[in-house]
Parts: structure tokens; sequence; C-alpha cells
């Protein structure tokens, strides 16, 4: 249950979790470095995101019900473990029928781990800090996902083998289920009625929650697009090297870190939605510069910057429909999770124009799912 003290021994295993949520950004990594040691093609590669995304559609909903029948502290330790297993798999079998089995659980676990994290880390803060707690456990996962490429990078060049990485995180994922799983935490438990896919998905008929789902399908779509395509992208529109080209990975990563602290500063004084407004219109005029643009200088400002652009929409976006149908919030947060499986769906759209036409060209699918987010944000502004 919510505790009226901060108690480090119940919060930082717990914070850790964060860190291993991170982990599903590893796909970007996959995409690199797979598709040059299996001469994949654009689209194949991005079958390595869609395994791991597509969980989410399938299985937010069903973890929410298990989870308030097994606990969310049981749940998040299940969903740590299906992580470690997942990232040894590839490491210690590396085929590409391997690879995706190995991203296909890993989306599993994080899938579970999203969904049990969150209010975990409520019950064991104070009421009054869970904001806080909340905006500091992204600020966590931020770390993980920056520190990926580099890693790679350095086990490749040290060590000969870039997925030394897997096993590390593999085993960083297995303590963190073993402190999570000594510690002594009182969860809160919901009794009542509880979100169902048939009570979810009949509010799909709603019109305004129709837009904000897709949305959240979109912006996904957008973050795991540019994430898992930036590599290629920078190595064949500018000539980047690859290593220096998965760095970009982590400037985009910092880009969305620090927007995150600077979306909260700023949400103090303008409203969400116009907040939303121009986070969606920086976002259309970056990605559109970065395709237009053949300076490589230029082009790592404006990887910084899509990163800044794209930090704050999920909040945002699951916050306006939250504020609108709070009565509703179990099923609007099913809707929500699911709609992270735009995270399989974008990239592999992405990876298939690339094949057919370039890779500048698929990126406007990118500059697309922007626009539409832009036109929502003017909506619910008028609203």
């Amino acid at each position: 249950m919510a505790t009226d003290k901060v108690n480090i021994s119940k919060i930082a295993p717990v914070l850790m979790a964060f860190f291993v949520m991170s982990f599903v950004d590893l796909v970007g990594i996959g995409v690199d470095r797979v598709s040059k040691d299996m001469s994949l093609s654009a689209t194949v590669a991005q079958l390595i995101p869609s395994a791991a995304f597509l969980w989410f559609f399938i299985l937010s909903v069903p973890v929410g019900v298990m989870q308030s029948r097994l606990g969310k502290k049981n749940m998040l330790n299940i969903g740590m473990g299906v992580t470690a297993l997942g990232l040894l798999v590839p490491f210690t079998f590396y085929s590409f029928p391997m690879v995706l089995t190995g991203f296909a659980l890993l989306g599993i676990g994080n899938t579970i781990v999203q969904v049990s994290a969150n209010p975990l880390m409520v019950d064991v803060v104070p009421g009054n800090r869970a904001s806080s707690f909340l905006s500091f456990s992204q600020f966590v996962k931020a770390i993980g996902s920056m520190i990926g490429a580099p890693l790679a990078g350095f086990f490749a060049a040290r060590f000969g083998d870039w997925k030394i990485l897997f096993l590390v995180f593999g085993i960083v994922s297995i303590l963190s289920v073993l402190w999570l799983g000594t510690s002594k935490i009182d969860e809160t438990r919901i009794e009542g009625y509880k979100a169902t896919f048939a009570s979810s998905f009949k509010l799909l008929g709603n019109g305004y929650v129709l837009l904000l789902v897709l949305s959240i399908f979109l912006v996904v779509g957008v973050d795991v697009g540019f994430n898992s395509n930036s590599g290629q992208f920078l190595i064949k529109r500018f000539g980047i090297d690859q290593t220096a080209a998965e760095s970009g990975r982590s400037v985009y990563f910092l880009g969305r870190m620090l927007g995150t602290f600077a979306g909260a500063i700023m949400l103090t004084k303008i409203s969400s939605r116009k907040f939303f407004m121009w986070s969606s219109a920086l976002g259309i005029l970056c990605l559109t510069a970065i395709v237009l643009i053949k300076s490589p200088v230029l082009a790592w400002g404006l990887v910084f910057l899509i990163g800044m652009a794209v930090a704050n929409i999920w909040p945002l976006v699951f916050s306006l429909a939250v504020e609108k149908y709070s009565n509703q919030s179990n099923e609007i947060s099913g809707l929500v999770m699911m709609a992270i499986s735009g995270g399989a769906v974008i990239p592999l759209l992405v990876g298939w124009v690339s094949d057919m036409t370039s890779i500048a060209i698929g990126m406007t699918i990118l500059i697309a799912c922007m626009i539409y987010l832009w036109a929502v944000s003017m909506y619910c502004l008028k609203k």
C-alpha cells in the first residue's frame, strides 16, 4: 500500500525494474548489428522490433487481469525473468530465428514489466511524491536506453563480440529479480470492477478515445521507428561509419531524457494541450529537415531535437485520455498499453518503403505520423 515516507530499501529495487524496462530499446542495436552480420534487407531486419512490440497488443489486458490475482511484485519479477531469458537466447544461439525468438521473449517480458512497474512504484513512495518518482523512473529508464549502443561498440572493439551486451543485461535482469524478490513490499490490492477486452474495445466506439489511442500507436511507432532505423539512415544518408551512427541512437535518447525534464518544468506554465501541439510541430520540422539536409553535423543536432520532440507526447496523450474519462481509467490504460504495438507496425512499414525506394523516403512515414499527431493536438486544443 502507499506509504507516508521515503523508504529507499523498497524504492531502489523497483527503480531497478525501470532500468530493466529499457532493455527493449536494444531493438535498434539488434537491427544494425544483426543486419550487418546476416546481410538482411531493411524489411526483414524490421521484423526484430515487430517481434518485440507485437506482444503489447496481445498481452496487455491479460497481464493486468493476472496481476490482480498474483500481485504487482510477483508479476514484475516474472516480467524481468522473461526479459533475462529473452536476452540470453540470442547470446547463446545466434541465428536469425533465435534472434527473433529472443526479441519476442524480450517483448513479452517488457509488456509485463511496463504493466506492473508503474503501479508498484506508486505503492512504495509517499502519495504526494508519486509524480516526481515516476518522472525519475523515466530518467533511470533513459540511462539504460542510452548506454546500449556505446556498450555494444565497446564489447565489439574490446572482445570482438557485441553480443556480450545481451549476456551483461541478462545477468542484470536476473540480479534485479533476486533483489526485488527479497524486498518486503506491501502493495495495494484493487478490489471491484476490472477492465476486460470487451469493456476496453467498447471504448473505441468513442471518437475522442479512438483518436488518442491511435495517437499512442503512432507516437510509439515514431519512437521505435526512429530508434531502429536511425543507424542505417545515418550510414546510408551521410556516410557515417557504423559505430558512430549507432552513437546517434544515444544522442536521440539523451534528447528524450532531457526533454522529459524540460517538459516537467514547462508544463507548470503551459497547458498540456498547447505543449502537445508544440511538441508535434517540432517533431514535424526536425524529421523533415533531417530527411532533406546533407550536413552530418546538422544531422546530429536534429537527432537530439527529435528525441526532445517525442519525449513528452506519450504521457501527454495518456493524461488527456484519463483526464476526460477518469472513471474508466482501467480500460484506457489497457487500450494505451495495447497501442504500444505501434512499435511493431510502423518500423516494419518504414523498412518496407526503404527497400522499395530509399531509406530517406522510408523515413517520411515518420513525418506522416507526426502530422497526424499535430492534427490531433489541434483538435484537443479546440475541444
